[in-house]
């Protein structure tokens, strides 16, 4: 009897380490290597905790519960706009990703491929995903301090060389009504109501930006709100600094997060 019983328990434990081997090796109890996260090739260009790598006015700039966040008060008026400028290097094509929420007065934008000027502290010229809290702006292409609009919302558009040489040395004979008059909309990319429903209002929203050669693609929330091709070589630039704004205007309140970079090879 004792025989049998020892036996029988050998037979069970046999059994119940068989099942555990067998239950260890199916591949439905176990990750597989497709499942697992991976590299996208992005890196985080601010690091939730400091301005390392960034620099800008303090008293417009600072870092709150993780977000890189521009402050204007009743108190620190703007007489001309101000940025705060990555330090991390000037990419010419790329793609950038973030996420801002930004008060219902707020009027910011993202600056990219961006020279600074020397006589104005902070101030950067050049293209500029717009953002404002009341999604006037939202996505458009701006040319800060340059050739202002090239796409307002919903528009694909060519930005055409410029003629004789009497026009290239003006900037200004170009511009009316706050808008570059050498480009073509070559393709409407939805109705500013059907592209608006899809920006929250005092709310994070999305923002990733290709840039590629002389195209440049703003997307918010994963849709496609203006779309450029510039082909003005007198006054396009290829590469710059990246930056955030605060807007001459009344107090407002903008913030960034999780602000990744992925640098494309030429």
């Amino acid at each position: 009897m004792i025989r049998v019983k020892t036996t029988s328990i050998v037979v069970y434990i046999s059994l119940l380490v068989g099942l555990i081997a067998c239950k260890n090796n199916n591949p439905t109890n176990t990750k597989s290597e497709e499942s697992l996260p991976k590299n996208d090739g992005f890196i985080s260009i601010f690091d939730g905790e400091t301005l390392n790598d960034w620099k800008g006015n303090p008293t417009y700039w600072s870092v709150e519960n993780g977000n890189l966040t521009g402050i204007i008060t009743p108190e620190t008026l703007l007489s001309k706009n101000t940025f705060i400028i990555w330090q991390g290097g000037e990419p010419s094509n790329f793609e950038l990703k973030l996420e801002y929420r930004i008060s219902e007065d707020g009027n910011s934008g993202i600056n990219y491929r961006s020279e600074s000027i020397d006589s104005i502290p902070y101030a950067l010229r050049g293209y500029q995903a717009d953002i404002d809290g009341k999604n006037n702006y939202t996505g458009q292409n701006y040319e800060e301090r340059k050739r202002t609009t090239l796409a307002y919302q919903g528009e694909k558009v060519n930005v055409n060389p410029l003629g004789n040489s009497e026009t290239k040395s003006s900037l200004a004979a170009n511009i009316e009504k706050n808008c570059w008059q050498n480009r073509e909309v070559t393709k409407s990319l939805g109705s500013k109501e059907s592209l608006l429903a899809h920006i929250k209002k005092d709310d994070w929203n999305q923002v990733h930006l290709i840039v590629n050669g002389n195209r440049m693609k703003h997307y918010v929330n994963g849709v496609l709100m203006s779309d450029v091709t510039d082909n003005d070589t007198t006054n396009r630039t290829m590469s710059g600094k990246i930056g955030v704004q605060v807007h001459v205007g009344p107090p407002m309140k903008v913030e960034f997060r999780d602000i990744r970079l992925k640098e494309i090879a030429d």
